[in-house]
């Protein structure tokens, strides 16, 4: 029998709790989770693509089977070379599925084959994006408990070089 292997895709910058969150309930249906660390060129990022993946790294080096790598082309193709069945998105709210939708109306058109799995959040983390977090760590806000603790201090970090 094959593994069931499937991607989590995202800018991840930085990942936060609710990030982490669907990667671990992802973990646990799926043989292996590829958090896929996409390079969005439409994006700003704060951290670059190594400091995000160190990061993930890092609050997953507890999870077993997930695998930490970088994708910049297409995420249907990065997909299909890791041989995934799936692709896990997480929704927060109504005004996530509009958006998620079209993303995967798109996937799929492109390969019939591979299927987008939606998790929901947890109600804690239903407001959590990595965009409100940079935010209130910019102006110096209290983000423990929205990100892990090694977010938080490369956060503040980030910050205070500014």
């Amino acid at each position: 029998m094959s593994e069931k292997i499937a991607v989590v895709p995202g800018s991840f910058d930085p990942i936060t709790n609710g990030h982490l969150d669907i990667i671990k309930r992802a973990a646990d249906v799926f043989d292996i989770i590829y958090v896929a660390v996409l390079n969005n060129s439409s994006k700003n990022p704060l951290f670059s693509i190594d400091e995000r993946m160190d990061l993930i790294r890092e609050v997953t080096k507890h999870i077993p089977n997930v695998r930490i790598e970088s994708s910049s082309g297409l995420l249907i193709d990065y997909a299909r070379a890791k041989n995934a069945k799936a692709i896990v998105r997480g929704l927060r709210a109504i005004s996530d599925f509009e958006y998620e939708m079209q993303i995967t109306s798109m996937n799929k058109f492109l390969d019939e084959t591979i299927e987008t799995f939606f998790i929901m959040t947890k109600n804690q983390y239903s407001f959590l994006s990595s965009s409100i977090v940079k935010e209130v760590a910019r102006y110096g806000g209290v983000v423990s408990g929205l990100v892990p603790e090694i977010v938080e201090k490369a956060l503040i970090e980030k910050y205070c070089q500014q």
